[in-house]
């Protein structure tokens, strides 16, 4: 066999091993099995059930209804929210479905999903001022979660951000009168409003959002296969009515966190928003 032959395959090789792990969705097929990515312990999304310490939450009924659309069993594999996009990167989960909103930074490392949700970065008040407009809390200081898509939201926003730790340290910055508003996901927002109401102080939140973060599944780059596989699994659970149901189920009028699901899963490249760093 001379040079040529033996480069000749050499690359030829190259060539199908990496077109065989750029195909994910034959690997879940071969195996009969999606491993699924959720929070270890995030409720309403995904947290371990106080009576069977099994996961429960909205993500775990999303995963387990898109293995059914797929017609594969599912394996739960719980991640901390530092680990979602290391651990798929890695290819230790074939996707993730842990409350993940897209931003240029992340879509630079992995893909996303058709969303089936769109969140949104609120801002909460005193009551007198809720009715004002985005323009009015401009260059004013709003407070935020350190290092948080709110934080970031803020700064889109022309409003100078007043960091802390966590929601509570942020609230309560409102209440002292050390910043004009809060920002949050609408979940969140929506829960501030309701206990403030329970305590009797009356809170509102600023109708405009700050920004939208499309909720995706996560997948690896490249795997355009199975990408196209879980885009058309999302619109039969719509169309189903299936995301309905797991969304009243955990986050719906009923729930404590009151919320009504307004967007449907549409095309990610249709849908019209600013994405945050």
């Amino acid at each position: 066999m001379n040079l040529k032959v033996i480069l000749s395959t050499l690359v030829l090789s190259s060539l199908a091993i990496s077109s065989a792990k750029a195909d994910q969705w034959s690997d879940i097929q071969a195996r009969q099995s999606l491993s699924c990515g959720v929070y270890s312990d995030v409720p309403p999304f995904s947290s371990p059930d106080p009576q069977t310490r099994e996961l429960v939450g909205m993500d775990v009924d999303l995963c387990k209804a898109l293995a059914e659309q797929l017609g594969v069993g599912l394996e739960l594999k719980p991640l901390s929210g530092e680990a979602r996009i290391p651990e798929l990167r890695m290819g230790r989960v074939d996707l993730i479905i842990a409350n993940l909103a897209y931003t240029k930074t992340r879509a630079e490392q992995i893909q996303f999903s058709d969303p089936y949700y769109v969140a949104k970065e609120m801002l909460v008040v005193k009551a007198p001022l809720a009715n004002n407009s985005l323009d009015f809390f401009k260059n004013k200081r709003i407070s935020a979660t350190k290092g948080s898509t709110s934080e970031q939201s803020i700064r889109l926003a022309g409003a100078n951000p007043v960091t802390f730790q966590d929601t509570g340290s942020a609230y309560l910055a409102v209440q002292q009168n050390k910043v004009l508003g809060v920002v949050t996901n609408a979940m969140t927002a929506q829960m501030l409003v309701n206990q403030a109401k329970a305590s009797g102080v009356d809170l509102g939140i600023v109708e405009e959002p700050l920004a939208l973060e499309p909720i995706g599944a996560g997948l690896r780059k490249g795997e355009e296969t199975l990408l196209a596989r879980v885009n058309e699994a999302l619109m039969n659970m719509e169309e189903a009515g299936e995301i309905d149901r797991i969304w009243d189920k955990w986050l719906g009028p009923d729930t404590e966190y009151q919320m009504v699901r307004e967007e449907r899963v549409q095309k990610l490249s249709e849908l019209d928003f600013e994405p945050l760093p």
